[in-house]
């Protein structure tokens, strides 16, 4: 496996330590080997590249790294810097790993790098011939429009296969969205009413409550719908309003995503709140005059026999009054009203929901009506909730990273976005990118600008859990 950008960031934070634990779990291959690799101006030796994993997984690692799983790990460590027109000290290093690993080894190249270095790194691999048979994993985003997108694709057609491409989306790798399908398909009683006869709308929620972090630079030319909603909340969406696949294989599954993403609409502008928390602008490397937005929420609709006039609201931003993971399906009432507004006990009562808390480790949760104790007959809200972690030991779970690295490897790419897909998303979303909204205003710490209660009526946001 080679690691490009393995001095950066999400190395440092995610592939180092995820790769330690899947070795220390004892799912790697029998034999294998990692090659950092970053350019060469200022690259580690091996020795550096060795103590830089060992902090790495120290500070960020769910596994310590000390004892024999250490030791065996660190010596599979190795580096070899890389610039265009320049790619001898990679070679070596690849060339060394593979005389260690013995046999016909597979090559697994992780691109861990800004978007603009893609296209010099795959072009490298191919003019090498490093990339002959092997597999490549692209971290996102994936373009930043439909014609970025459709050059971005075409550059790593040239030298990728699609069956060797993936394009990684950790929020796919969660243990709990796994568990949508699970609970879809698994159970009579659920897929029944997986439609609009049942349900009246969906809510995906995903707020943070971490500002920028520094990192103006990127954010400022990238807005959280392109940070977000392309990325993360459209795959989530689609694993919700998906058809059954004959099979839970890779082609079948994918195939089912890829048609609720046609039969998505274009996205109405007039359906969508942009915002900005107050203060963004006076964070260090932000134009003060920026429209960047740190906050979005839209309605999208799907045409199709499942989902048509069910109304999917997703949102997310940053500086938000919580930090949530969560799909929301809420159910319609009964035909026959029996009991009206009138005996409902308390201010904001909702119809019956079920929600799904897709962070680690997850739960999930139903909201019903029951009746209240009493000589009178009021309802009450009531909730019953499963939890992975008081139901199953989590500790030898797999983070979305771990279990999507391990998916490469094996070449399954059931969890893994496809080229056709990612085109089509960002062709619904050009009518939002050609003419946004203006940003609104909204406090940090709060659910984002009061126009969001405009956009979901008649319904109502599921977060906060209580208003």
């Amino acid at each position: 496996m080679v690691l490009f950008g393995a001095t950066g960031d999400l190395a440092q934070r995610k592939l180092l330590p995820g790769l330690f634990h899947l070795a220390k779990a004892g799912l790697l291959p029998d034999r294998w080997r990692i090659v950092g690799s970053a350019p060469a101006d200022g690259a580690p030796t091996d020795e550096e590249f060795r103590a830089h994993a060992r902090d790495a997984v120290a500070e960020f690692g769910t596994s310590k790294p000390e004892g024999p799983a250490w030791e065996e790990f660190e010596r599979s460590l190795s580096f070899g810097a890389a610039d265009p027109g320049a790619p001898e000290p990679l070679l070596a290093a690849v060339r060394e790993a593979e005389r260690a690993v013995g046999g016909d080894p597979r090559r697994l190249f992780h691109l861990a790098v800004p978007p603009s270095a893609f296209a010099s790194v795959v072009e490298m691999l191919g003019a090498t011939g490093l990339a002959d048979g092997a597999r490549l994993i692209v971290e996102k985003p994936f373009g930043t429009d439909l014609a970025s997108a459709r050059a971005l694709n075409a550059t790593v057609h040239a030298v990728f296969d699609e069956s060797r491409v993936f394009r990684i989306d950790h929020f796919l790798g969660k243990e709990s969205v796994d568990n949508i399908l699970a609970l879809r398909f698994a159970n009579g009683f659920i897929e029944p009413v997986w439609n609009r006869d049942h349900i009246s709308h969906v809510q995906i929620d995903v707020p943070e409550k971490i500002g920028i972090e520094g990192r103006a630079h990127f954010f400022e030319g990238t807005g959280t719908f392109r940070d977000m909603i392309v990325t993360h909340l459209f795959q989530l969406l689609g694993f919700v309003a998906m058809e059954p696949p004959t099979t839970l294989a890779a082609q079948p599954l994918r195939d089912e995503k890829e048609k609720v993403f046609q039969s998505m609409r274009r996205l109405d502008p007039a359906h969508v709140v942009r915002g900005q928390y107050e203060g963004y602008r006076d964070e260090p490397g932000v134009d003060p005059h920026s429209d960047t937005e740190t906050f979005v929420a839209l309605r999208v609709e799907l045409d199709n026999w499942r989902w048509a006039g069910v109304p999917f609201f997703l949102r997310s931003g940053k500086s938000l009054g919580q930090g949530r993971h969560v799909v929301t399906l809420g159910f319609r009432e009964p035909p026959l009203r029996m009991f009206p507004m009138a005996a409902r006990s308390g201010p904001g009562i909702r119809n019956n929901e079920l929600v799904i808390d897709f962070d680690d480790p997850g739960s999930i949760g139903t909201r019903f009506l029951v009746k209240d104790p009493g000589p009178a007959m009021r309802l009450c809200e009531a909730e019953m909730v499963f939890s992975y972690a008081e139901s199953f030991n989590t500790m030898y779970a797999l983070e979305g990273y771990e279990r999507l690295l391990l998916d490469a490897m094996l070449g399954d790419q059931s969890l893994f976005t496809r080229s056709d897909g990612i085109e089509r998303l960002w062709e619904v979303s050009a009518p939002l990118l050609e003419k946004p909204p203006p940003v609104e205003p909204y406090a940090p710490g709060s659910w984002g600008p009061d126009a969001i209660h405009r956009l979901i009526a008649p319904y109502r946001w599921s977060l906060p859990d209580r208003d």
